[in-house]
């Protein structure tokens, strides 16, 4: 096995390249406890309690990722004053019947403090956006190439 292989298959975290790998385990009917490889924990549910579901948990994932990128890219040139971002979608049939998430919208609203240094992290947001869309986001890019999910049986 060679450098790439050990990338490949070894659980990581981070924004590196890399195995990524969570489990799941049931705590009642339509709630799970997810546990990731650094021993962080999440609930999630079906909808009838205030845990996330997992749609909302994808449009997380999906402004989460684009969120970091943007957030580094822009917080080198100036701590932002106020840095907020929401996702959107609306869940409804595919052609042949199946539930999907269509028009899903991302919408960053930052500022940042007078100055300088302030316009420059400005002037850095669109360019930013675009870097995550483009090449960055793992999460948002994954979903755009429609990257096949294998089910099994374990």
């Amino acid at each position: 096995m060679n450098a790439t292989d050990d990338a490949a298959t070894e659980p990581t975290g981070g924004t590196g390249l890399g195995h990524r790998e969570i489990s799941m385990q049931r705590t009642a009917l339509g709630a799970y406890l997810v546990t990731n490889i650094r021993g962080g924990q999440i609930t999630i549910g079906g909808g009838d309690s205030a845990d996330f579901t997992p749609v909302e948990l994808l449009l997380t994932a999906i402004a989460g990722c684009s969120a970091v990128d943007v957030d580094h890219l822009t917080s080198r040139r100036a701590e932002p004053e106020s840095f907020t971002v929401s996702a959107a979608g609306t869940k409804t049939k595919d052609g042949g019947g199946g539930n999907v998430l269509a028009d899903i919208e991302v919408t960053f609203t930052l500022r940042f403090p007078a100055g300088e240094d302030g316009d420059k992290a400005r002037a850095m947001v669109p360019r930013a956006i675009a870097a995550s869309h483009d090449r960055l986001c793992t999460v948002s890019r994954t979903v755009q190439a429609g990257t096949p999910v294998e089910m099994r049986i374990g």
